[in-house]
């Protein structure tokens, strides 16, 4: 079905929930390659099962981020810069969300209490597991494109890059507070935007919000199930090294009645000194020039939330 609503900015939408993303199960590789492979040419996103992340572990992280997020504001608070409440990024966006961001490759003490310890061992056990999965996932899509028998060296080149010590990598919590009555038009919890690093791996509580736009004006919401599924979605970085072929699309988060959102995103990137560039092997005239990680942040991060920065580095 096609719903057609108006935005608070007066934009005309369209909602459409006729369309499934891909879930893929990684028992059998084979298939779920060329699965991956479609799903990111065609929508930028899919979902996983048969992952290998422990269920104990998702769960465990998942309870204490909600106890943190249960907890008065002046204790969360405490948490420092970690936190944060409705301002997204540093040019004026903001959205009805609370968050935690980390640094995958640095200690996670957050909040000074007697279960930071716990909360902290939780994030630890949980950003080893999703780094696994992560890395997996991108071996396996660049057996796709490359071939059933690429060369090691490059097979695994992206992997690598999230394994570096020095790697760019974060994790962060979404909440977000329900809607107290139900509203024609949606609002919006984390406004409209890409992800700018390679790839992201993404656990919610079972609430929907998360939508998708493959197509100007066009809005395709994401089932939240299976309970046991990761969403994965192609990042800007990801775009560029297979020249376009596999598409970083916008996607936003509407906040739900009755019913708060939490959501763990696993954003996997290089050290800010790596080079990105087209893949060896993937295309003979590249559709974006070389620049390095930290060049791209520093872009996306210097701009809104909703604007488009590859074209900035198209040749």
């Amino acid at each position: 079905m096609v719903v057609i609503s108006q935005n608070p900015t007066m934009k005309i939408e369209k909602i459409r929930d006729d369309i499934d993303l891909p879930i893929i199960n990684l028992l059998n590789k084979s298939k779920a390659i060329k699965e991956m492979v479609r799903a990111c040419e065609e929508y930028g996103f899919f979902k996983v099962i048969n992952h290998g992340v422990p269920q104990e572990i998702i769960s465990q992280v998942e309870e204490e981020a909600a106890g943190f997020f249960a907890m008065p504001d002046p204790e969360k608070m405490r948490a420092g810069p970690p936190y944060g409440c409705k301002n997204i990024g540093l040019k004026g966006d903001v959205g009805e969300v609370e968050y935690l961001i980390l640094q995958t490759n640095s200690p996670h003490y957050m909040i000074q209490s007697d279960e930071s310890n716990k909360f902290s061992s939780a994030i630890n056990a949980y950003v080893e597991a999703v780094r696994k999965l992560a890395c997996e996932l991108l071996d396996l899509l660049m057996e796709g494109l490359l071939g059933s028998t690429p060369n090691p060296t490059t097979s695994s080149m992206l992997s690598r890059l999230i394994k570096d010590s020095e790697s760019d990598s974060i994790l962060r919590f979404n909440h977000y507070p329900p809607l107290d009555v139900p509203s024609d038009s949606p609002k919006i919890g984390f406004g409209e935007h890409t992800d700018p690093q390679i790839i992201t791996l993404l656990r919610s509580n079972g609430v929907k919000g998360l939508q998708i736009s493959i197509e100007d004006g066009v809005w395709i919401p994401v089932n939240p199930r299976p309970e046991s599924s990761f969403c994965v979605n192609v990042g800007d970085l990801l775009q560029v090294m297979t020249n376009g072929r596999f598409v970083s699309v916008k996607h936003r988060v509407a906040v739900q009645p009755y019913e708060s959102r939490m959501s763990i995103a696993y954003f996997a990137a290089p050290p800010l000194h790596a080079t990105v560039s087209c893949l060896p092997g993937v295309a003979a005239a590249p559709l974006y020039r070389s620049f390095s990680w930290g060049e791209y942040k520093q872009a996306a991060y210097t701009r809104r939330l909703g604007d488009t920065r590859l074209n900035l580095f198209a040749l």
